[in-house]
């Protein structure tokens, strides 16, 4: 298990998917439902995403906007225009209205200039909240790369109405934000995370694997360099200086994050159990561990933090 797939592993689609296909202008969406993560793509023609806050971004065919939340956005027909806006939250507009965007399953066969697909992420928990954090408010990546065979897929699919489409959507659009995300990291002059650029180093890169894979093993400095196959020193000081801290302080953070959710996720499960998931067999020793790092005992966040839990 590599960082940024254990990262994105609490964001996935579900019944979230889409399609407006009826767009012509003048339009104004609003979707309103400020979604942790909101992924738009153009199958054909082209649009503007407004954000709440910040300039307009254009969107043409094969391009990918994300946006993340909790500030809304607009699609529409260009910057000014001179459409009412719609807002679009769990049901949007209706064909009378100019436009029509339909919850997958349901068959469109509206033939508007510009077609949009939109799929909003909710994010759950700690894991969640650490990629969003690596993300500015609003990313593109235009077209030409990895995302475009998705693209085809996703206009092949929409094409029809088949039993088991929402599931083979949710899983495209799943498929779509993570290839736009790895663009996006990879980007000539970009700034990714540490911990993104880190993964391709040859040993920090399996150190970093190893703690993903094996977050309750009972790691030292020395037995990560074993299984890197380099001195201590060296691992010690070569994570240091790609990925901004010492290897058990980025694990003792990655076992705190992955306990939080325990925490919430598991309401049978005891502070005990959850300290023996993330490798630690004294419950006390857990406990000051995950004060220190969260600023709250287990037992205060967990009653904190539980009724903030999306629903599902």
């Amino acid at each position: 298990m590599d960082a940024f797939s254990d990262l994105i592993r609490g964001v996935r689609a579900h019944g979230s998917l889409f399609g407006s296909s009826t767009l012509s202008p003048p339009w104004a969406l609003h979707f309103v439902d400020g979604a942790p993560l909101t992924l738009c793509t153009v199958l054909a023609g082209a649009g503007w995403i407004v954000p709440e806050h910040g300039p307009p971004e254009p969107l043409r065919a094969y391009e990918t906007i994300v946006v993340r939340g909790p500030a809304t956005f607009t699609f529409v027909d260009e910057p000014g225009t001179r459409a009412e806006p719609v807002a679009c939250g769990e049901h949007c507009a209706t064909p009378e209205q100019g436009g029509t965007r339909h919850r997958l399953g349901w068959h469109d066969d509206g033939r508007g200039p510009t077609t949009l697909i939109t799929g909003a992420y909710p994010a759950r928990g700690e894991l969640s909240r650490r990629l969003l954090e690596a993300l500015p408010v609003v990313l593109r990546v235009d077209g030409g790369g990895t995302g475009d065979a998705v693209v085809d897929h996703l206009a092949a699919e929409l094409a029809v109405d088949t039993p088991g489409q929402q599931v083979v959507l949710d899983r495209l659009l799943d498929w779509m934000l993570v290839c736009t995300l790895r663009e996006w990291f990879d980007r000539p002059g970009g700034e990714p995370p540490a911990w993104w650029a880190a993964q391709r180093d040859p040993v920090v890169g399996h150190a970093l694997r190893l703690l993903h894979a094996e977050p309750a093993a009972p790691w030292t400095v020395a037995a990560l360099a074993g299984r890197t196959g380099v001195s201590r020193s060296t691992l010690a000081k070569r994570f240091a200086d790609l990925v901004g801290e010492p290897p058990l302080t980025y694990l003792t953070r990655w076992r705190m994050a992955l306990a939080a959710d325990l925490l919430v996720e598991r309401d049978s499960a005891t502070v005990a159990d959850v300290a023996r998931a993330v490798g630690y067999a004294d419950p006390f020793g857990f406990s000051a561990a995950f004060k220190r790092v969260r600023g709250a005992t287990p037992s205060e966040f967990r009653h904190t933090a539980a009724p903030a839990l999306p629903a599902g």
